[in-house]
């Protein structure tokens, strides 16, 4: 039987929390896993002065998959860098996944299920910032190989499901960056004749996803326009506590859930750990484990099904600990 080396770096606050539970939930299971614990982030910049020192790096390339909870990013800090974007730059994850999907709970709206696919490397999230006398700047990099290979990730997503892309951008206003974007979408869906493909600006799509969430497959879009529509479309089905995530390579995944260390839930016990253990379950399918992630899905959907063992955030009074055990449990 094949043993998974898997990286594994919970994070501050409520990362600490749940990844571990997530690791329980793995532990159930028959797969054999080698998890390898890192630490990057804040308190690593403080003593080493970088947030991802080379050897923890050299140590998750060691490794197939890594499961990530949270980090930490301070304001006004000189010198620090966004340690996660550090470690998906490093390690070329170039495509960001978000799910969003109905499930059995009252928060969740019905017959929504679509996945959000955003460019991970560039955008206005490529780190080229300056001052210039009173102003500030920031660089919005759109390129054709990046956004080729983000959207051939799309449509050949979209061809395991329902085969329709809608590219997002907003080509009418941001006309070269955007239009670079929507030039090269529509040459690599030439590719793709058996997939529906939309074109849609990003406030409308923002607003149809309130109003018809139903109608959407698969959104492929650059990095802020994904960061805040996949928010959104979480929003829609229960909030940040059902909101796994992906971040995918040539030859690499980390999964994470999206909803950060979240300070204020630290220490209590009650963070919702569903979306660490769907994060989890990501990794199972990018894995080639696709029997066992489509059973930790069903055992997830008994428990909120039944609705008896859930987080405060989800209306109940269980603990973290506690939905961990139920999902063993429906196992």
């Amino acid at each position: 039987m094949t043993t998974y080396k898997l990286a594994v770096i919970p994070g501050p606050g409520i990362g600490g929390e749940v990844v571990p539970e997530a690791v329980r939930l793995l532990g159930s299971t028959d797969l054999k896993f080698d998890c390898r614990y890192f630490e990057i982030g804040y308190e690593v910049f403080k003593k080493t002065g970088t947030p991802v020192p080379d050897d923890v790096l050299a140590g998750v390339k060691k490794t197939r998959a890594c499961l990530f909870g949270a980090t930490a990013t301070p304001v006004g800090v000189p010198g620090y860098k966004s340690a996660i974007i550090t470690l998906r730059r490093a390690l070329g994850l170039y495509a960001n996944v978000r799910p969003a999907k109905s499930y059995p709970i009252q928060k969740s709206m019905k017959d929504v299920d679509l996945v959000i696919v955003r460019e991970n490397t560039e955008g206005l999230y490529s780190g080229m910032e300056f001052e210039l006398a009173d102003s500030a700047y920031s660089m919005r990099v759109i390129t054709r190989k990046a956004t080729e290979r983000i959207t051939r990730f799309a449509f050949d997503l979209a061809i395991k499901r329902r085969k329709n892309v809608t590219v997002v951008t907003k080509a009418n206003v941001l006309r070269m960056s955007d239009g670079l974007f929507l030039e090269v979408a529509r040459k690599v869906a030439e590719d793709y004749p058996e997939v529906e493909v939309e074109e849609a600006f990003v406030d409308v799509t923002a607003m149809r996803l309130i109003l018809k969430p139903h109608i959407f497959d698969v959104i492929v879009t650059s990095n802020l326009f994904g960061d805040i529509l996949s928010d959104e479309a979480a929003g829609l089905v229960g909030g940040l506590g059902l909101a796994p995530s992906a971040n995918i390579g040539a030859d690499y995944g980390l999964f994470e859930p999206v909803h950060g260390s979240a300070p204020r839930l630290a220490g209590k016990g009650i963070a919702n750990p569903l979306a660490a253990i769907m994060a989890s379950k990501m990794m199972l399918d990018y894995l080639g484990e696709t029997s066992w992630a489509e059973r930790i899905e069903n055992a997830i959907i008994t428990v909120l099904k039944e609705g008896k063992v859930l987080t405060p955030d989800l209306g109940g009074s269980s603990s973290t600990t506690q939905v961990t055990d139920a999902i063993i449990d429906a196992l």
